[in-house]
């Protein structure tokens, strides 16, 4: 191999990889799926390797290509890209590393691939995913979002005793998260609570008590969004145990006001403005600056606010809920699609309050916005407000329910 190695001779290295595993030549095919023909021409040398080729036999055939050294191997001169390339091919494709010393101990090969790397690439994935995510048609995002839930998943099983496990725990619980958010918005319900479960369950084996209250609370914010409040209620309870007193004041914020919504939704006013306050004091503390990982935006005023709305909307005080949406709309606008349902929250609030007109306004706005992101969750949030609405008839609901129509037949005024 060494001898390969150092002349660049790709065809030796497929072969002794494959006597290495005792694999047949067709067996070799299949482990990286391509046909026997293709196989032996590689191996014969009359096959030339493209850099993508390469990097999906190193893939399937479980190559840890970042614990390759060639110590003692001379690389190709600089001057000749050809022969550079050439190397770089070859030393991708070897399963087999050369010794670092006589002593050293073998690692395996499931765990060459984690290192300390691992986590952080994971997590910047799933970030990149996240910034997508306020512009973009959750269906756009969601295949990749599920491939990157899987490979996390995978990499989380080969990092099993490692001094990483931990981190790529909390990585991998991160992306089922997104993927769930992503499922929710799809009015995917039943995938959205199976993301949701994977996150909570890889949160626990991050050993990690903030990230698993915050997934553990966003199940039950979900839950309760889902019209069970009940549910909801006691997941967020159980987050509270687990988050303990003494808690960064962001996270005592966020979960009193997920709470908070499940106390509305099941008519329990007092409660409900219990937990608003306990959410407004912490946010008015000097310590909460920074918020603590994994919440990624300061849990201000403005998001209590903006959580007092909610919850006055349910109540139904439509005079203070308006209140609470200027004050929440005051300070950093959300991205579109959160803009849109707090819109539609907006519009119950108006309507409650008699405003006919400006709360359909407000549903067509937010229509136009779904309709244009795809969003399930801000569509059937405006179909709610409609099949809730119980007074007079106006043009502004005719205008609505022809709006509605047209997005959900696909017809020629929906901006889908």
């Amino acid at each position: 191999m060494a001898a390969a190695l150092s002349t660049c001779d790709i065809a030796a290295i497929v072969e002794d990889v494959r006597r290495y595993r005792g694999w047949s030549q067709g067996e070799l095919a299949r482990a990286v799926g391509y046909s026997q023909s293709w196989v032996s021409r590689v191996v014969n040398g009359q096959q030339s390797l493209t850099v993508d080729q390469v990097r999906d036999l190193a893939s399937r055939l479980g190559i840890p290509l970042h614990r390759l050294r060639f110590g003692g191997a001379r690389e190709p001169d600089e001057g000749d890209p050809t022969r550079r390339r050439e190397f770089g091919k070859a030393a991708a494709v070897t399963a087999l590393t050369l010794p670092l010393s006589a002593a050293a101990a073998p690692v395996p090969a499931a765990q060459a691939e984690i290192h300390e790397e691992t986590a952080p690439t994971l997590r910047a994935i799933t970030g990149g995913q996240r910034r997508m995510d306020a512009a973009a048609p959750a269906r756009d995002l969601a295949r990749g979002a599920i491939a990157h839930v899987e490979l996390a998943g995978l990499t989380l099983e080969r990092a099993r005793n490692t001094p990483f496990a931990a981190d790529v725990a909390a990585a991998a619980s991160e992306a089922a998260g997104f993927a769930a958010w992503l499922h929710a918005d799809m009015g995917d319900a039943g995938s959205a609570r199976s993301y949701y479960r994977a996150a909570v369950e890889r949160a626990r084996r991050a050993r990690s008590r903030l990230l698993d209250v915050y997934m553990l609370g966003s199940l039950a914010a979900f839950e309760i969004d889902a019209d069970d409040p009940a549910l909801g209620l006691s997941l967020a309870h159980e987050a509270g145990r687990r988050l303990g007193p003494g808690a960064h004041p962001t996270a005592t914020a966020w979960l009193a006001c997920v709470r908070a919504q499940g106390q509305a939704g099941l008519g329990r006013t007092a409660e409900a403005d219990r937990e608003i306050a306990l959410a407004e004091r912490c946010v008015g503390r000097a310590d909460n600056a920074h918020p603590p990982w994994p919440w990624v935006f300061a849990f201000d005023p403005a998001k209590v606010a903006g959580y007092r709305a909610l919850v006055n909307v349910r109540l139904k005080r439509p005079g203070q809920a308006r209140t609470a949406f200027a004050e929440a709309f005051s300070g950093t606008r959300p991205g579109a699609k959160q803009g849109a349902v707090l819109q539609v929250e907006m519009a119950r609030a108006h309507a409650h309050a008699g405003d006919t007109d400006e709360a359909f306004r407000l549903a067509g706005e937010a229509l136009s916005t779904g309709a244009r992101l795809r969003s399930e969750r801000v569509v059937d949030r405006v179909r709610r407000f409609r099949k809730e609405y119980r007074g007079p008839r106006a043009r502004a609901a005719d205008r609505l329910d022809a709006q509605l129509t047209a997005v959900l037949t696909g017809g020629p005024s929906s901006p889908v």
